[in-house]
């Protein structure tokens, strides 16, 4: 009898509004029915191991999201897993790889794009990441290197904010002349480490953008790039979806970003310290990111890892690996109780957390629907009508 007072049988999530469906209480039996908006911080992780269900809650998410909200819903998909989903919502599928004709612009800007005046500083900055990332250097960017880069970035923008007409938006290119141009040493250094992804075999990123990027569901299908290709991809990517946040917090409208393999940002120094900056600054501006991945070793042994738990109001954790469990426990205090239901667990069971309640759940979905063929990501179950060629 003392059992159903240990340790979750008075916690119940059951929000009104445009609160969604998240699965059933273990416990109780309940519905849990939450709205992320209402969190202090929105911000979310999904972690489990391969075939636990994080893509399935996330796709599940995502159409709950399109179908109950006016949000828009942004997704990085490094393994073409969504293809099938956001093609029957009629959505749009960049896929960016190096024989592919969907180009997005890494310079892209708009108006709104800083909370001051001045948003080609803070275009600067993401612009110097990217360089960083490009140059490879252990030490990162040096003073006089992040000196001619900002200085040739100003200057690559003033023919945009003077005239900003889509054909004077700057692309790589020309921040490849700007910097040829300058009579340091460094600034050669940094055009001849651009000089493969400006003329060389990974231009890819050295064009205008040429899709439509303001449909309400934009999936960029990055599977195809290789990994030296795959990190920037990333980080483009991510650039692109603060353009859209800047844009709708103008027109009142939250913006949804889902991050598969978000490990892999958090890996490089670079990436990891714009992804922070992105997760801190996205609640303000009505944003609502959401990191993936299945290697939650990586994703915690990143030194922005207290960052990013510090600012993440919701965690759905799926079954975990041994070594992960521990981990886990370690950071966010589970007990035995509620680690049991994360050992050995089927797959879209587990805990949530959600500001200061935990909960176990399951969620199983039934598996004779089209709804689930289209949410399902094992081989043997995929919609033909899913293949995106």
């Amino acid at each position: 009898s003392v059992a159903v007072f240990v340790p979750f049988v008075t916690q119940e999530l059951f929000q009104g509004g445009d609160a969604m469906y998240y699965g059933i209480n273990a416990k109780t039996g309940n519905m849990i029915m939450l709205d992320r908006k209402r969190a202090r911080c929105p911000n979310g992780l999904k972690l489990g191991t391969p075939g636990s269900g994080k893509s399935m809650s996330c796709k599940s998410e995502i159409l709950s999201v399109f179908l109950c909200t006016p949000d828009d819903v942004y997704i990085c998909d490094p393994e073409a897993e969504y293809y099938p989903l956001v093609k029957r919502l009629h959505g749009q599928v960049v896929k960016l790889s190096p024989t592919s004709k969907n180009y997005v612009n890494p310079l892209d800007i708009n108006l709104n794009y800083s909370e001051d005046d001045n948003p080609v500083a803070l275009k600067a900055d993401f612009i110097l990441s990217l360089c960083e990332l490009i140059m490879g250097s252990k030490d990162g960017l040096q003073p006089i290197e992040k000196t001619v880069i900002d200085r040739c970035v100003h200057q690559i923008y003033q023919r945009y904010f003077d005239n900003p007409a889509p054909e004077n938006m700057p692309i790589l290119e020309d921040l490849y002349d700007a910097l040829l141009k300058q009579d340091e040493k460094e600034a050669h250094h940094v055009a001849t480490a651009l000089e493969i992804y400006v003329k060389g075999s990974l231009k890819l990123f050295n064009n205008r953008t040429n899709v439509d990027i303001q449909n309400r569901l934009v999936c960029f299908d990055i599977k195809e790039l290789g990994n030296q290709l795959k990190k920037i991809g990333m980080l483009i990517v991510q650039d692109q979806v603060w353009g859209r946040v800047t844009a709708n917090r103008s027109a009142g409208k939250s913006t949804r970003y889902y991050i598969d393999e978000f490990h892999l940002l958090l890996k490089e120094e670079q990436t990891a310290t714009y992804s922070v900056e992105i997760w801190k600054r996205f609640r303000k501006w009505g944003g609502i990111p959401t990191g993936i991945t299945q290697n939650v070793k990586d994703l915690l042994s990143s030194p922005e890892i207290e960052n990013i738990l510090e600012n993440s109001d919701f965690i759905y954790l799926l079954n975990l690996s041994a070594g992960d469990r521990k981990l886990m426990t370690e950071r966010l205090n589970i007990s035995a109780e509620q680690l049991a239901y994360v050992t050995n667990a089927d797959p879209g069971s587990g805990l949530l957390f959600f500001q200061n309640v935990i909960l176990p759940f399951r969620d199983e979905f039934p598996k004779d629907t089209e709804l689930y063929r289209l949410l399902t990501t094992k081989p043997s179950e995929v919609s033909r009508d899913g293949e995106s060629g």
